[in-house]
């Protein structure tokens, strides 16, 4: 590989905005390798690892973002239809459960073809729009794993807004 190509790979690489933009909120963060870098976040209901992983064969940076809560078995038909429920609200990237794991993810996708660059605002508000999101919908995903509710009633209580806190 020649130094040109390095420089080319490097341009168009956005995960070195998504380093920077860690950086400079004092996030805690590992380049896990030449694609991708995780970042910690700590949020009121759980810590959310938040994984960008540039896809170069598709032009595309991917956003991935778990937090620990398993799904058992018996559970996973009623987290698949509170799945469907919270995705019909999502107007930016979508949860998915990963069957071999059992864990749940919220995702995301930035297309960035013909050698676009990804701006800090871009891979801030994927990164925002991500942890929001979890932290919207974890309560939902506790009352259907951990207290048995439907899919119905774990979603009602994720819509219900309160003001401020007690």
């Amino acid at each position: 590989m020649s130094l040109l190509d390095i420089t080319s790979d490097s341009r168009t690489n956005p995960l070195s905005v998504v380093e920077d933009i860690a950086t400079s909120n004092d996030l805690t963060f590992e380049r896990s390798g030449e694609d991708e870098v995780t970042i910690v976040s700590k949020g009121r209901f759980a810590d959310y690892q938040v994984s960008f992983t540039w896809m170069a064969e598709i032009d595309a940076l991917h956003l991935a973002c778990a937090f620990d809560l398993k799904i058992p078995e018996a559970r996973r038909s009623e987290v698949q239809k509170l799945i469907a429920a919270i995705n019909e609200q999502l107007w930016l990237g979508h949860f998915d459960v990963w069957t071999q794991s059992g864990l749940v993810m919220y995702r995301q996708a930035l297309p960035l073809p013909g050698g676009m660059s990804a701006s800090n605002t871009q891979c801030e508000t994927m990164f925002d729009t991500a942890v929001m999101s979890c932290e919207r919908y974890f309560p939902a995903f506790q009352f259907v794993v951990w207290a048995g509710k439907s899919a119905e009633e774990a979603m009602a209580a994720a819509m219900f807004d309160t003001a401020g806190e007690a």
